[in-house]
């Protein structure tokens, strides 16, 4: 078969030596896609083989030129996702862990403040010092209070605490927008190179479809000519029987 080689198939497209496995036939490449690398190497016919790495650059192509149609300019998450299906590598990714790589001390701290902040813990915590401010302030505990009624010592510690703990909750809050903003990319990327991926795996199904349907005909051709055939022979031999028992 034309493109082998002693370690392989040889790639039509950049000449290297892949193992079979790794090579797809030009048969099996999408038109559109076969279109794109004749327009390359105009040498590249049905008998040639082309490796996956550039089979999947020129789908990639092929891809790209599909979504400028539908959507016009692309965005820089399209392109991502083009060069992932170009590069054949993976677009999902684990966002707790890449958002909190880049985390500073201060927006750590900010997070645990502010977890605490929201738990059954700290508003327990909080009504006990509170309860126990008071009792200790209200002559039941201490002779002479350091905080006497109407509290306002107590007063100020709360005013001071809910206007840290309000920024402070609002930065966490911020970083989270931004890490589901994340995850949203992220989600888009991987629904928009799902989407590709099925398109051209049914177009490659009605390829495949195709082309199997061609294959009948042709055996179904071939097996019409072969009866009639079979029945010219037939008739030839029934007419050479008559001759003979005429004859005779």
């Amino acid at each position: 078969m034309q493109g082998e080689s002693g370690d392989g198939v040889v790639c039509r497209v950049c000449g290297r030596s892949f193992p079979a496995s790794e090579m797809m036939g030009a048969g099996a490449v999408r038109h559109a896609v076969a279109d794109r690398i004749r327009r390359d190497h105009p040498e590249f016919n049905d008998a040639d083989s082309v490796c996956s790495a550039c089979n999947a650059r020129y789908r990639a192509e092929y891809v790209r030129s599909l979504l400028e149609d539908e959507r016009g300019d692309l965005s820089a998450l399209d392109e991502q996702v083009v060069a992932a299906l170009r590069d054949q590598e993976l677009v999902a990714a684990d966002v707790n862990v890449e958002f909190g790589e880049h985390l500073t001390v201060g927006q750590r701290i900010a997070d645990r403040v502010a977890a605490f902040g929201g738990s059954w813990t700290f508003i327990i915590l909080f009504g006990v010092v509170i309860v126990g401010w008071m009792a200790l302030n209200a002559g039941l505990l201490l002779a002479r209070p350091f905080d006497p009624y109407p509290f306002i010592l107590l007063n100020l510690v709360l005013s001071s605490l809910a206007a840290v703990q309000a920024p402070v909750i609002m930065m966490s809050q911020n970083r989270q927008a931004a890490k589901d903003r994340m995850q949203a990319e992220y989600d888009y990327r991987v629904n928009l190179k799902a989407e590709l991926e099925i398109r051209l795996l049914h177009t490659k199904l009605d390829q495949l479809l195709t082309h199997q349907w061609q294959r009948l005909i042709e055996i179904q051709q071939l097996q019409m000519d072969l009866m009639e055939e079979v029945g010219r022979r037939n008739e030839r031999r029934d007419s050479e029987d008559g001759d003979r028992h005429g004859g005779a």
